[in-house]
């Protein structure tokens, strides 16, 4: 084994690894460069926990001459499955680290995954604890084919990258979970702006976007009947019939507000994007409307009439950024096209309908719609022509 080799290595990732761009190919460059300095792995995997509210973390696992897999592993995953019979999950719970030979199939029948790679001719199977700065452990494991498992030397060659990979693994894990945050809080596109630098209070962007504003009819009178508890899950699955489709058709969720939606769909730079983005607005919100229809109460509610809500579908120029006081900044959008979307929104009760739209709307998309007026809305000067769907 080249014990040079090994510690160019170390030097590597104690500086960023920086001919890798993606952490798929740190761990990529990193097996080679251990192959080639005489550490005859065949497999090796990388498993980051991350701050996400499905998804336990991420596995990464390299194979000699597939290059890197990447997957997301949902909570329960060691435990459910027990895939390596309790090795990583011990590993994650204390730190252990465990050397498992399986030049043998006994004792592999209640780990699938350590059978799979005896099957595949695998020799050992190692599990390496990487540990955070924070106190929180992840993990690394290496298999070889190698007749008789890794020899000592090469074991010894592997614990001294721990540190370093660790290291390394934590930058992207922390990145990892700085982008799952913003995605959660505030959007993926949103989330993009701030970590490239868009902080600052004023920071604003014009952009032409097609709006959607909706708002669920009775939610105080359902907050006055409802317990808490059956009050918040009703909610959520009320977003679930929302969310989802305006994520589906392109659009970008902004704000909740109580049991409000806003959120938009950026127009581009297509030629036709207009009509692209009212099409796709127009397709998320028929979506909505009839996953909402089938939504009912939670079990023991007595609710006799079934769920409503209005939305308005409008299209304009907003300002797109930062606004707030002192250090609590909120990323949103506002102008008039946004104020007229929630003047129209409010007209959803009064004409007894789900979706409406105005006239710049319905102007960019090729459908037949029911004209139910023009209104004097607060804030606005010239009354306001509103559509509404034939099927209300």
């Amino acid at each position: 084994m080249n014990a040079s080799a090994i510690e160019a290595i170390v030097h590597w990732l104690i500086d960023g690894a920086r001919s890798a761009a993606a952490p798929d190919e740190v761990l990529a460059a990193l097996c080679e460069r251990l192959v080639d300095a005489g550490v005859p792995l065949w497999r090796a995997a990388v498993f980051v926990r991350t701050l996400h509210p499905h998804v336990l973390g991420r596995r990464f696992v390299w194979r000699e001459g597939r290059g890197v897999g990447v997957a997301q592993l949902a909570y329960g995953v060691f435990n459910d499955s027990d895939f390596t019979g309790g090795i990583v999950s011990r590993l994650f719970n204390d730190g252990t680290a465990a050397r498992c030979p399986l030049d043998g199939d006994s004792g592999l029948a209640g780990a699938p995954l350590l059978a799979e790679l005896h099957r595949e001719g695998a020799t050992e199977f190692v599990a390496s604890p990487l540990l955070f700065s924070d106190g929180t452990i992840h993990a690394a494991t290496w298999a070889t084919r190698r007749p008789g498992g890794l020899a000592p030397q090469q074991i010894t060659a592997i614990e001294t990258l721990l540190a370093p990979l660790a290291r390394m693994a934590e930058i992207w894990a922390l990145r990892r979970t700085a982008l799952n945050l913003l995605d959660t809080y505030v959007g993926h596109a949103t989330g993009e702006r701030i970590l490239a630098g868009q902080i600052h209070r004023g920071d604003t962007q014009a952009i032409d976007a097609a709006i959607w504003l909706s708002d669920m009819r009775g939610f105080t009178a359902l907050a006055d009947r409802l317990p808490p508890q059956a009050l918040i899950d009703l909610l959520n699955r009320y977003f679930d019939c929302q969310v989802p489709a305006i994520l589906e058709h392109g659009g970008e969720v902004l704000k909740y507000m109580g049991d409000g939606v806003l959120a938009i769909f950026p127009l581009g730079g297509r030629a036709d994007a207009s009509a692209t983005s009212c099409a796709s607005a127009l397709a998320a919100a028929l979506k909505g409307r009839a996953e909402i229809a089938r939504l009912r109460p939670p079990d023991g509610v007595d609710i006799a009439d079934r769920m409503r809500f209005g939305l308005a579908l409008h299209i304009g120029r907003v300002m797109y950024g930062n606004i707030g006081g002192g250090n609590r900044l909120d990323f949103t959008c506002i102008g008039p096209a946004v104020n007229l979307a929630a003047r129209i929104e409010k007209l959803t009760s009064r004409l007894s309908r789900t979706i409406l739209m105005s006239q710049d709307f319905v102007h960019n998309v090729r459908q037949n719609f029911v004209p139910l007026g023009t209104f004097s809305l607060s804030g606005f000067d010239a009354p306001q022509a509103v559509f509404g769907l034939s099927d209300e």
